[in-house]
């Protein structure tokens, strides 16, 4: 009987085990994960909390990633003199300009610059997303950042779903189809 007992249990236990193994920590619905899949944009395996931040946009705002909680949040790193963040900002800014008012909301890291050089930047090339000012480079160092630019997508509930380094193109329609999916199942 006790032998009984045992074997029960350890069939039991291999049972929950293996529907561990296939338990999704990322818990997002499956249309969400084929249409960033889609978009050439792999999500992470698991999702990964934030390490929050304060920092001053270049208008002198105080912006917290805590203050944007409930909101999807595109984190980028970069800086000006970086030719590949140079590359890949005229597509931010287009998908900037599509889901502003979708609830998706755009902060721009700009790492060790002066506010006078990120401004003319933003000016000279119309940008409209928020930039904040990494001024000593605690964030950045903070959240690893080794090559810039790097971009980070977080959920409404502050938890990071994707990071990647490298420049990107976000101006494509299988990525605008991944955002608007995003968006819509996170509401």
């Amino acid at each position: 009987m006790n032998f009984m007992k045992k074997t029960i249990f350890s069939v039991l236990l291999l049972f929950f085990l293996s529907l561990a193994a296939y338990a999704d920590p990322m818990n997002l619905p499956a249309d969400v994960k084929q249409a960033f899949a889609k978009a050439g944009i792999p999500l992470l395996r698991e999702k990964r909390t934030i390490k929050n931040f304060s920092l001053k946009t270049t208008e002198g705002k105080n912006i917290t990633l805590d203050s944007l909680k409930g909101k999807v949040v595109f984190l980028n790193f970069w800086a000006t003199w970086c030719p590949p963040c140079r590359q890949e900002m005229p597509s931010m800014e287009i998908l900037h300009q599509r889901y502003k008012n979708d609830g998706l909301e755009f902060v721009a890291v700009d790492i060790m610059e002066s506010t006078s050089v990120i401004q003319g930047f933003m000016r000279e090339n119309s940008y409209t997303f928020p930039v904040v000012m990494d001024t000593n480079g605690d964030v950045s160092n903070n959240y690893g950042i080794q090559a810039i630019p790097a971009t980070f997508i977080i959920d409404r509930d502050s938890k990071i779903i994707f990071y990647s380094p490298g420049a990107r193109n976000w101006n494509t329609p299988a990525i605008f189809a991944a955002f608007e999916r995003l968006l819509k199942n996170e509401q």
